[in-house]
């Protein structure tokens, strides 16, 4: 079943309002990384954690089951380069251990609202 879904719609979805949250949180903590690493690691981790949010709403707007999988999907991949930023940062020494453990959560928290949106989405294509 392929249904049409207005431009704000998305922000209702309580996975984008998660991966949003965890995309400010990014940006917060990863203020305090060194200076040296403003073009690598939190160029990339803010890169990737913004991308989560910004796939589940193209998907949501563009209008197909189809293609709101497709961007589901794109938001996992860059969900995981979010955990491999954080394991980095960690064993890096840049961020600290309350702000890897609320971030992990956070992380954790849309990866499965995320698998469960796309288990639905699935299910209703059939």
């Amino acid at each position: 079943m392929e249904n049409k879904r207005d431009n704000k719609s998305f922000r209702k979805l309580i996975v984008w309002q998660r991966a949003h949250e965890l995309a400010l949180a990014v940006y917060q903590f990863s203020s305090d990384f060194p200076k040296h690493e403003l073009f690598g690691l939190t160029s990339q981790l803010r890169r990737a954690a913004v991308s989560v949010a910004v796939n589940i709403r193209q998907g949501h707007t563009l209008g197909t089951d189809l293609q709101f999988l497709r961007h589901l999907r794109i938001a996992q991949g860059s969900l995981s380069e979010v955990e491999y930023y954080l394991i980095l940062a960690k064993d890096l020494g840049c961020i600290e251990e309350r702000d890897n453990q609320v971030s992990e959560a956070s992380r954790g928290e849309v990866g499965f609202l995320l698998h469960r949106l796309i288990e639905s989405v699935e299910k209703r294509k059939k």
